[in-house]
């Protein structure tokens, strides 16, 4: 790969990485068993094990690189932002929990989901910003 690294592309992993824990928590938190789970587990353990690889070689290529001044403070706005959108959405997925309106294992998944939503949320909210030159 020769192509250069840009922030958007570390950024849009992310949602890869969202998708693994998404994954893993499902593993773990289940409660029934099927023959073709092992196949799941496998693959996503190989994927895990590939993806980290090649993401370790496209970090360490980025590193070297000139950085984009404009890019890095749209991240950090974009960050900020997704931090009032994780705080809502914690204090939205605690109160039912803490009535007793929703189980463990379904905030489990709420709060696995909700990361998985935010890294989109991130990733788009980036694109838009890093687009308009904000």
């Amino acid at each position: 790969m020769k192509s250069k690294v840009t922030l958007k592309e570390i950024v849009g992993t992310k949602i890869i990485y969202a998708a693994l824990l998404v994954c893993y928590y499902w593993m773990w938190a289940r409660r029934d068993w099927h023959n073709y789970y092992d196949s799941i587990q496998n693959s996503v353990f190989i994927f895990t094990i590939i993806f980290f690889l090649v993401q370790a070689s496209r970090v360490r290529k980025y590193s070297k690189e000139e950085k984009d001044e404009l890019a890095i403070q749209n991240l950090r706005r974009t960050d900020a932002i997704g931090l009032k959108i994780m705080v809502a959405a914690t204090i939205a997925i605690a109160f039912p929990c803490a009535v007793g309106a929703i189980d463990g294992s379904t905030a489990g998944y709420a709060l696995v989901g909700m990361i998985l939503v935010l890294a989109v949320a991130r990733f788009i909210i980036f694109c838009v910003m890093d687009s308009k030159g904000v």
